[in-house]
């Protein structure tokens, strides 16, 4: 997620996000267009409870310029001596024919210590005669298990038993290759008539704890703890690269994205019963903060924590709206956390703690609750697309607090470098604790999109994101999300992707 968080801001005033890691806004990851204020609820999307108003050189060789001037050949004289009197050399043509003063030359300047002149008899000794070794097997020759080591004579083999003689009864059966006998401290003798494999180096070695993973590249090579492998340096796809769940209701895909070198969202789906016997859906996605200090762990602990608190809230009877503010509170406490946790070679405590944004919805009892902080965000799209389309969070965002402030329009704020910058998160360091939620009561069936930044920024508004979405998400929530985040690499994959499919059914009421 590539946003930033601005620091230092007196109360009262609005952050300009400038400064540090947390205080440097972040380019926008895609097309850089306003998004769509929700407003008043779309029609036919009555809102329950509305939500309180957002607050080198090249290198040389050491001694190449001293060899090149200090060697035999350098210091040597380049002329052929002149041939001895009685006829050229061989392979030299007679000097009258040849050009007048003028002798070949050979193309580089023979070595003294090594080249005798032309035509004369070389002053060293004849060579001895070449020593070639004994031959020795070939690399990889395969050994039976029980064979002695090189050296040691085998012992010879027993041969097989004469066959019997003829006669009127059946055959008998003689084993052409009876079993060798193991030599002591062999563990074990091959099988007779058992055929060996034809190189050892062929079948795969197991992993010597039995537990290790083997490489996705070479096959052969065991991962080690870092995710490189041991044996080609390759290093292994991480689980959180590009992961997929679908539940009754609800499916969710998340995605590394093109550009990262991590995938720094989480998302969590889960399946909870009301009181009545009724069934909820519950889908999280949160966002890490790139700025901050493992966002990828602060992103995973606030879905989870946030999940199973809706799950337990919502199982006790409480209200779907007030069971998602608990469940935020509960997923703020995860992060806080995570900065008590820190390593120990980190800097100052509580200086730039994990952070990540938070977004999830709840369909329950015919309710679609919302909540978030930070700029992830819930589309509504009808299912039949002819009812309005409607986002249904508003970004706790530099921009967004310009607008709702006057003190900008919406083309202004968005062409701003500080527009991503978020003033709201879940984090050690977050200026305050202020969750969002609204419900609202759809009169027909249709979708809820949740999702992170590094989606709409690719479908920002509620018609481009009705556009990408295919039209039987309603019932292929899977599928769906596949698509959504699809087109978000095909967009470019600025950033991590990561979307929740809900598909909200409108039960019809009794009497109607």
């Amino acid at each position: 997620m590539d946003k930033a968080k601005p620091t230092g801001t007196p109360d009262g005033a609005v952050p300009d996000a400038t400064g540090d890691s947390h205080g440097t806004a972040a380019e926008p990851d895609g097309p850089a267009t306003a998004p769509e204020a929700t407003g008043a609820p779309a029609a036919g999307l009555t809102k329950a409870d509305p939500a309180e108003p957002v607050q080198p050189p090249a290198p040389t060789v050491p001694g190449q310029a001293e060899e090149a001037t200090s060697s035999p050949a350098a210091e040597s004289p380049t002329t052929v001596p002149a041939p001895r009197t009685g006829g050229a050399p061989d392979g030299l043509v007679p000097a009258q024919q040849q050009a007048p003063a003028e002798r070949p030359r050979p193309l580089h300047a023979p070595d003294p210590y090594s080249t005798p002149p032309y035509g004369e008899p070389g002053p060293w000794a004849p060579a001895p005669p070449v020593q070639r070794p004994v031959p020795t097997p070939a690399h990889g020759t395969y050994l039976p298990p029980g064979t002695p080591a090189h050296g040691t004579p085998v012992p010879p083999v027993p041969e097989a038993p004469p066959a019997p003689p003829a006669g009127d009864g059946p055959p008998t059966l003689v084993d052409p290759a009876p079993a060798v006998e193991p030599a002591e401290g062999d563990a074990e003798a091959v099988p007779a008539g058992e055929d060996a494999p034809a190189d050892p180096r062929e079948a795969v070695a197991a992993p010597a704890d039995g537990g290790g993973k083997t490489c996705v590249a070479c096959r052969a090579g065991q991962v080690d703890p870092d995710g490189y492998c041991e044996n080609c340096g390759h290093a292994q796809p991480r689980e959180r690269d590009h992961m997929e769940e679908e539940i009754a209701g609800a499916a969710a895909v998340s995605d590394r994205g093109l550009r990262h070198h991590r995938n720094e969202d989480a998302f969590a789906l889960a399946e909870a019963a009301l009181p009545d016997g009724s069934p909820a859906v519950v889908a999280i996605v949160c966002d890490g903060v790139s700025s901050a200090t493992r966002p990828d762990e602060a992103s995973l602990a606030a879905s989870r924590a946030a999940s199973e608190a809706l799950v337990a809230s919502l199982g006790q009877g409480a209200h779907p709206q007030t069971a998602m503010h608990e469940a935020i509170v509960a997923a703020a406490r995860a992060v806080d956390d995570l900065a008590e946790e820190r390593p120990a070679d980190a800097e100052a405590p509580r200086q730039n703690a994990p952070a990540c944004t938070i977004v999830g919805a709840v369909a329950a009892g015919g309710l679609l609750v919302v909540g978030w902080i930070g700029d992830s965000r819930v589309y509504w799209v009808p299912a039949d697309r002819e009812g309005p389309v409607a986002r249904l969070t508003e970004d706790d965002s530099w921009a967004a607090q310009m607008v709702a402030a006057g003190l900008m329009n919406e083309a202004e704020a968005y062409a701003d470098s500080r527009a991503h910058a978020i003033t709201g998160w879940l984090g050690a360091d977050a200026y305050e604790l202020d969750p969002h939620t609204a419900s609202f009561k759809p009169d027909r069936p249709g979708v809820a999109v949740v999702c992170s930044d590094g989606l709409w920024n690719y479908a920002e508004s509620a018609e481009e994101m009705a556009a990408a979405l295919p039209a039987d998400a309603l019932t292929r929530p899977l599928h769906s999300a596949q698509v959504l985040v699809g087109h978000a690499l095909d967009g470019g994959g600025h950033d991590n992707v990561t979307v929740a499919v809900v598909p909200f059914d409108v039960q019809p009421q009794e009497g109607s």
